[in-house]
């Protein structure tokens, strides 16, 4: 074998590996319309931010509970009394903590969607979507208190200024 041809060779097994390696990037590059395996906030400027472990806590609550944590638009229902104990119980097969759990459950009886549905008489549910007791009076008296104190809070607080144009 000549020089010429140990230097053809030698070409042509250069352009061959440098085919390789870019068929190996662009199969290791995920697609555009491929989804990433965790939500992550990406803000347009500067480096993402951590997702609220309460918020993924609660994702996780309405993927194994849906009945009892249903997703939005769908009115939230009234817990069962003691449902904490029950989920402490299952903390470790959710992959949550019990101080976690606790934010979330806190989390998720506050505000007025939760309020809405705490109406005397209305029925509680456990983690399997069914009936565990009944909201009674004080609580619905506590959750209409409730809604009215933060709908007044938000009536008296200032307009923000308009910024100068």
């Amino acid at each position: 074998m000549g020089f010429e041809q140990l230097a053809a060779l030698k070409e042509q097994l250069a352009k061959q590996a440098k085919g390789e390696s870019r068929a190996k990037t662009r199969r290791a590059t995920p697609k555009a319309s491929a989804r990433p395996n965790k939500p992550v906030s990406k803000p347009v400027n500067g480096p993402a931010k951590p997702v609220d472990p309460v918020l993924q806590a609660i994702a996780k609550l309405q993927k194994r509970f849906p009945q009892t944590f249903p997703k939005n638009p769908a009115p939230k229902v009234p817990l069962k009394i003691g449902l904490f104990e029950d989920l402490v119980q299952q903390a470790q097969a959710l992959g949550l903590t019990e101080p976690v759990l606790r934010d979330a459950i806190r989390t998720w009886c506050r505000g007025t969607r939760y309020w809405t549905g705490m109406v005397e008489g209305a029925a509680r549910v456990d983690l399997a979507g069914q009936e565990a007791g009944q909201v009674s009076k004080a609580d619905a008296n506590r959750a209409h208190y409730l809604q009215a104190q933060r709908a007044a809070h938000a009536l008296s607080r200032p307009e923000p200024a308009s910024k100068p144009g």
